[in-house]
């Protein structure tokens, strides 16, 4: 959709602000940061005198242990000990805290060389259920079998059950950054918003990242006054870091969307697989709430349990098509090494190849022919497919899009065909095997119109977020489904396996002899170390054939942090 220059410049200022260096944190919490040895206090936040007793120019530069006793001091340097620089915040005791012994949650983390201690009062008389008992009673709930959408559902169910939000989502992101509401619980007299999708600027790249430090985000009341931390900046006279602070206030601009939204508290866990922000369970309520740490602590934990289902289907589906793939190149390897002539026998395998990625078309180009199969393009858009080439493709290696116009006008959309994946099979000749996937047309639910983020002022200068969230239709067209890392790692695989066919020149393989080969474990440790290495010269971003592997050990890594908060939440209270 076509923007002003305003909006867009708009938009790039949403998009650069450092809302991580905020130096502020929200009201219901209180920190300070530490050099260690000696615990000197380097920072603290504006309020902290209503806690300790002491004034923020009376603590800084002092030693912690005047203001807080040995054995919590004890109990912040086994948290440290036990996270380490960049970690997440770990839980390291529920003690009393300052002249008015104040029950308090205390949280630490390292980052930039200071330890920061993040410390909530928590709510006498609070009688709370172990955080660990209470995952485990969740995960039970929704561990039923079921497909993806049951599953969601049942998160969203049983988050609202532990928090009482008024309105819980699942919110997947999609491959351009937008998202959509794909599952929730809601009071009924809220609107739905399941099946509503929002635009990338809703949650701009640099929050994104910040979800993958912070995998819970609390807002218990959002119209607060922001704290300052004095002082503000670090010894070398930069902004404070404030990334991994659960406490981190928030930028206006998203308390200002959410006041148009009528939402008072939120928050937020992540979900996230393969290393990525997959989603998150997005949390509402219209007045303000606080959620105690106990509580978060285990909604972290069940969070953290939704991310291993999530990367856990993600790598069944990624395994299912490498294997195929797998077998789809043998097939291939084989029949065109037995053919005499392999360049000039793979434009009768075009059906075969059609098979090796989810397209509705293939098409070859070779020696100035087009030969063709299923949904595919006339030779007459072979000069339109090679000048997109010229500009998406680095030399070698392949090129793909999801969107009609960038290979061809947009009014020829009306062949059906809008995503292109291309891949050099001679570079030295010209030869390219392209594969098409068909338009999609789809009638998308907006929550409000995704061309008007912002509301801005004529030159761009002062921004603020949209007013309306009223469902708005479109009916998109010209983009196809996206190609995935899974399509890019199969197109690698066949661009190895039709070069390899080349350089050998048609030599025959006997296929009892190649799967003999192939079993033995120093062949197939070589084998594969060439097609990483071969790969990697190729100039490749998406390298390796043992994806599911790796995915397999992030699974493993999240396992091991599943343990760990665990035995960090079932601290007793002092």
């Amino acid at each position: 959709m076509p923007m002003t220059p305003a909006m867009r410049r708009a938009l790039e200022t949403c998009a650069n602000e450092p809302i991580h260096l905020a130096g502020a944190i929200q009201p219901h919490g209180y920190l300070v940061s530490c050099r260690l040895p000696d615990w000197s206090i380097q920072h603290v936040s504006a309020n902290v005198e209503a806690l300790t007793g002491a004034p923020p120019e009376a603590m800084l530069r002092h030693s912690l242990r005047e203001f807080i006793t040995g054995d919590v001091i004890q109990s912040i340097a086994e948290a440290v000990d036990f996270s380490g620089p960049g970690a997440p915040a770990q839980r390291a005791a529920v003690t009393n805290i300052g002249p008015l012994a104040t029950l308090c949650e205390v949280g630490v983390h390292v980052a930039d060389g200071l330890v920061h201690i993040e410390i909530e009062p928590h709510a006498r008389g609070a009688s709370e259920r172990s955080p660990t008992v209470v995952a485990q009673a969740m995960i039970a709930r929704v561990a039923q079998g079921g497909g993806d959408e049951a599953l969601h559902q049942r998160v969203t169910e049983q988050v609202r059950l532990l928090t009482g939000y008024d309105r819980v989502m699942v919110y997947r992101f999609n491959h351009d950054d937008s998202g959509e509401v794909i599952a929730e619980s809601r009071d009924p007299a809220l609107p739905a918003y399941l099946g509503l999708r929002y635009p990338a600027s809703d949650i701009p790249p640099q929050a994104r990242r910040l979800y993958l430090h912070n995998r819970i985000r609390l807002i218990p009341d959002a119209g607060y006054t922001p704290v300052p931390l004095l002082p503000d900046r670090n010894a070398s006279g930069l902004p404070l870091d404030l990334s991994q602070m659960t406490l981190r206030s928030v930028s206006p601009v998203h308390l200002q969307y959410l006041a148009n939204m009528g939402v008072a508290a939120s928050m937020s866990i992540s979900i996230v697989s393969g290393g990525r922000l997959w989603g998150l369970i997005a949390c509402h309520h219209r007045s303000v709430r606080h959620v105690s740490p106990g509580v978060r602590a285990a909604a972290d934990l069940f969070g953290l349990f939704v991310s291993m289902r999530v990367a856990a289907r993600e790598q069944q589906e990624a395994a299912r098509a490498d294997e195929e793939a797998r077998g789809m190149c043998d097939t291939l390897a084989l029949r065109l090494a037995n053919a005499g002539d392999a360049r000039r026998a793979l434009a009768g395998e075009l059906e075969l190849l059609r098979c090796a990625l989810p397209a509705d078309g293939v098409a070859l180009f070779q020696d100035g022919a087009w030969y063709s199969a299923g949904r595919a393009p006339p030779a007459g858009r072979i000069p339109a497919l090679m000048a997109w080439l010229g500009q998406a493709s680095n030399p070698g290696t392949p090129a793909c899009t999801d969107r009609a116009g960038d290979w061809g006008p947009a009014a020829e959309v009306a062949d059906g065909i809008a995503g292109v994946l291309a891949l050099p099979v001679d570079p030295a000749h010209g030869d390219w095997l392209f594969y098409f996937r068909r338009e999609q047309v789809e009638d998308v639910r907006w929550a409000g119109r995704p061309d008007e983020p912002f509301v801005v002022d004529d030159d761009g200068s002062r921004i603020g977020p949209r007013m309306s969230f009223g469902t708005w239709h479109e009916t998109v067209r010209g983009s196809s489904a996206p190609w995935t890392d899974a399509d890019l790692r199969t197109a690698s695989r066949l661009g190895l396996v039709l070069r390899e066919q080349r350089r050998r020149g048609g030599a025959r393989v006997d296929i009892a002899d190649l799967r003999d080969r192939r079993a033995r474990p120093d062949v197939r440790q070589h084998h594969e170390r060439l097609v990483q290495l071969s790969e990697l010269l190729d100039g490749l971003i998406h390298v390796s054939p043992g994806e599911s592997a790796l995915l397999a050990e992030r699974i493993a890594r999240l396992e091991d942090e599943l343990q760990s908060l665990i035995a960090a939440s079932s601290l007793p209270a002092d």
